[in-house]
């Protein structure tokens, strides 16, 4: 009777050394997720600042004789 508790005693101890790293990966994959989404997101408001300042230039330069130091078309 000793043997069989010692084997469900060591599977349950070996279940634990491998269950208790898995959480922690798995703690840190939810971290890593976090972070690439809050990324994703200052990518996005940084494309659109980035397309409105874009379009103001753009509006602005609509005639390159309103460009400082522009020599194009003259």
């Amino acid at each position: 009777m000793m043997w069989p508790m010692t084997a469900v005693a060591l599977g349950f101890l070996g279940f634990v050394a491998l269950a208790v790293p898995a959480l922690r990966v798995g703690l840190e994959v939810q971290r890593l997720a976090r972070r690439l989404d809050d990324a994703a997101q200052q990518i996005s408001r940084a494309t659109s600042d980035l397309e409105r300042s874009a379009a103001d230039v753009a509006r602005r330069a609509g005639s390159t004789r309103d460009l400082p130091g522009s020599d194009f078309g003259r």
